[in-house]
């Protein structure tokens, strides 16, 4: 395999050289509950401000980069060069990532596309991480139970408050929920708002325990 940053020798299981891999920003200093990154003289356990004060709808998130150089790179390949390897290889590092955590989700869902914005791009990001995370893990994959009933505005660019108001009530139930546990894949996690009503969503229709996994945090 050859990596797909640098060119070089990838490794035997990833397009990625051992070097590139080593230079993606590791978000090992975050929040327990919305894996923003913090301050690293936070002891641990730690929670942000804003989970203390309103906790998101949903239970947990992983995100084991950061939203910089060269995970952004590799994001914004994805989203708007159409690089599709880039999902791929995210979604085997996500795989490594969430491996090791003590229960696995019935069911891995992930955020849906406006129907015109699919069009446009042919592909969904989230799925593309979603399809390889999966197939290593051994997960169920759903992408027929959660949809986009109203077109939103694309999220980059748009402010905090902008972004809660793009994305509310954009989310609806289209088949049962038939699990308790499930977990929602998206490429990045800015301000969590697109997530956190699709976790509104999954909450509503019963279920009990929802994670959220991302390539990358902001």
């Amino acid at each position: 395999s050859r990596c797909a940053l640098c060119g070089q020798r990838g490794q035997s299981d990833l397009d990625l050289c051992a070097g590139c891999e080593g230079d993606l920003p590791r978000n090992d200093h975050c929040c327990e509950h919305c894996a923003v990154p913090l301050s690293r003289e936070l002891a641990r356990p730690a929670l942000c401000g804003a989970c203390l004060q309103h906790p998101p709808a949903f239970d947990a998130c992983v995100a084991p980069f950061r939203y910089a150089f060269p995970a952004d790179r590799m994001i914004q390949g994805l989203k708007y060069r159409r690089e599709l390897y880039y999902g791929r290889i995210l979604g085997q590092l996500l795989a490594r990532y969430v491996a090791h955590r003590d229960t696995r989700p019935e069911l891995v869902i992930p955020v849906p596309l406006a129907m015109a914005r699919y069009r446009e791009r042919g592909f969904n990001q989230a799925r593309e991480l979603a399809r390889p995370l999966c197939k290593s893990l051994g997960l169920r994959l759903r992408s027929d139970l959660v949809e986009r009933r109203r077109e939103t505005r694309e999220q980059a660019g748009l402010e905090r408050q902008e972004r809660l108001k793009n994305t509310r009530d954009a989310f609806a139930l289209i088949a049962p929920l038939p699990v308790r546990h499930v977990a929602i894949v998206d490429d990045v996690v800015t301000t969590g708002s697109t997530v956190n009503e699709v976790a509104k969503l999954l909450r509503g229709a019963g279920a009990e325990w929802i994670e959220v996994w991302a390539a990358a945090r902001a």
